[in-house]
């Protein structure tokens, strides 16, 4: 027997996003972002509410990074997204975080977040707050790439939001092979 929830943001793994954007005074501002995802090959989708300082960022500067929160950087990703820009302007002293202006795009990326998208605005709807970006190019510290130069996603420690308990769960182990082990099927 199944139970209705009603209609809810609900899926899983909902990603921990941390979109990164400058402020009209050239300073760097963050913040945490849980509903978004990749919407195209090249291409992401995150709902901003317009009353965001990033979301007035975003119509000035035209570009912004996107980092994923991972399990040592949980407690100031979750600052971010509990403090606003527009009333603690220095809040990205406050996390500890140090920025690099992105060579690809006009947005600032964090050095102690590990995986970082650099992404220029395609669109963004105040009214439903849905911002578009073309993703140009994604930097990755090599602290988290394994010995062939891609991500290891045990070093990378990525969280995930579980919006139902208001908690951050961390990825775990290998259960199967994408693209091979359903092929038992055929």
């Amino acid at each position: 027997m199944r139970k209705s929830l009603g209609a809810k943001p609900v899926l899983y793994p909902m990603p921990v996003l941390i979109v990164g954007t400058y402020n009209a005074d050239g300073t760097a501002n963050a913040m945490n972002a849980a509903w978004g995802g990749i919407s195209e090959e090249k291409e992401i989708s995150i709902c901003i509410d317009s009353g965001h300082r990033t979301a007035e960022n975003l119509t000035v500067g035209g570009g912004f990074t996107v980092s994923v929160a991972t399990v040592d950087t949980l407690v100031a990703c979750d600052f971010v997204g509990i403090a606003s820009g527009n009333s603690i302007p220095d809040k990205i002293n406050r996390t500890g975080w140090h920025f690099v202006k992105s060579e690809s795009v006009n947005a600032p990326f964090f050095e102690e977040l590990p995986l970082t998208l650099e992404c220029r605005v395609i669109s963004y709807d105040e009214d439903t707050c849905r911002l578009v970006g073309e993703i140009v190019n994604v930097s990755a510290d090599e602290r988290v790439l394994d010995g062939n130069g891609l991500i290891d996603v045990d070093k990378l420690a990525p969280i995930t939001y579980d919006p139902v308990h208001h908690t951050y769960r961390k990825i775990g182990e290998i259960v199967g092979h994408a693209f091979s082990d359903g092929k038992a099927l055929k």
